[in-house]
C-alpha cells in the first residue's frame, strides 16, 4: 500500500522562511487531498477514513438516532467519497464536503421510507428523534470530551437527541465537530441567518435540559 498520507502531504506544500498559519495550512490540506482523490492516490482514502471515521459516524447517529441506519449510512458515505472524490475541489474543508454527503443520503433514506426530508422535520419529532444512548470511541476528544465527564457526555448527548432535527444537527456541526458557521450553511446549504437563528434557538432549548453542563455550550461566534 502506498504510504501517502494527510501528514505526508504538509511538508510538500510548507514555504521556507515564513510559517503557515492554521488556516493556510487546512487550505493547503484541503487541495492536497483535492488533488489525491482526483487521482485516486493509492492509500489516501484509507487515511481519510481512519481520520474522519469516528467524526462521521457520530453525526450520522445524532442526525438519525438509530445505530444500524446510521452504519449503513456510513459506508455509503465512503463509497460516494470513492466514486465521487473527483468532486472534491478543496475549496472547502474535506470534513464540510464529507458532511454534506452524509445529510443528503439522510435525506435520501428518509425520502426513501416516504417520510418528510430533514429539512420539513422541523414541525415535529419523528420514531427517528427519540433519545438513545450510544458511545462512539475515538482517539481524538471533541471539546465536549476534553471538559465534560462520562455522565456529563451522557446528559449532552440525551439533551441533544431530545431537540428536534434541524436545531440538533447545528449544535452538533458547531459545538462536537467545531465548523464554522459559513461552513454549517453549506453543510445544510441553508442561509447564514437561519443557521444562526437554529443555532440560537438550539441553545435556548437545550441549557435549561443541562443544568450546570450547560456551560459546555458557549457560542462565541
Amino acid at each position: 500500500m502506498n504510504a501517502m498520507t494527510i501528514a505526508s502531504v504538509r511538508p510538500f506544500f510548507k514555504t521556507k522562511a515564513v510559517a503557515v498559519t492554521h488556516d493556510e495550512q487546512a487550505r493547503q490540506e484541503s487541495l492536497a487531498v483535492a488533488e489525491g482523490l482526483k487521482h485516486r492516490k493509492a492509500g489516501l482514502l484509507d487515511q481519510l477514513i481512519v481520520r474522519y471515521q469516528h467524526r462521521l459516524l457520530r453525526y450520522l447517529l445524532f442526525l438519525t438516532g438509530n445505530r444500524e441506519t446510521a452504519e449503513d449510512l456510513f459506508q455509503e458515505v465512503w463509497m460516494r467519497v470513492l466514486v465521487r472524490g473527483g468532486q472534491f475541489n478543496g475549496r472547502a474543508r474535506f470534513e464540510t464536503w464529507l458532511f454534506t454527503i452524509a445529510r443528503n443520503l439522510v435525506i435520501d433514506h428518509r425520502r426513501k421510507r416516504v417520510l418528510n426530508s430533514l429539512d420539513e422535520l422541523v414541525e415535529g419529532a419523528t420514531e427517528d428523534d427519540r433519545a438513545m444512548a450510544f458511545e462512539v470511541a475515538d482517539d481524538e476528544p471533541t471539546p465536549f470530551d476534553r471538559v465534560a465527564n462520562l455522565e456529563d457526555r451522557e446528559q449532552i448527548a440525551a439533551a441533544l437527541l431530545a431537540l428536534d432535527t434541524l436545531h440538533r444537527e447545528v449544535l452538533v456541526l458547531r459545538f462536537h465537530e467545531e465548523l464554522s458557521l459559513e461552513e454549517i450553511a453549506k453543510v445544510t446549504r441553508a442561509p447564514l441567518s437561519t443557521v444562526k437563528s437554529r443555532l440560537y434557538r438550539g441553545l435556548a432549548m437545550i441549557k435549561p435540559r443541562l443544568g450546570y453542563a450547560a456551560g459546555q455550550f458557549e457560542e462565541g461566534a
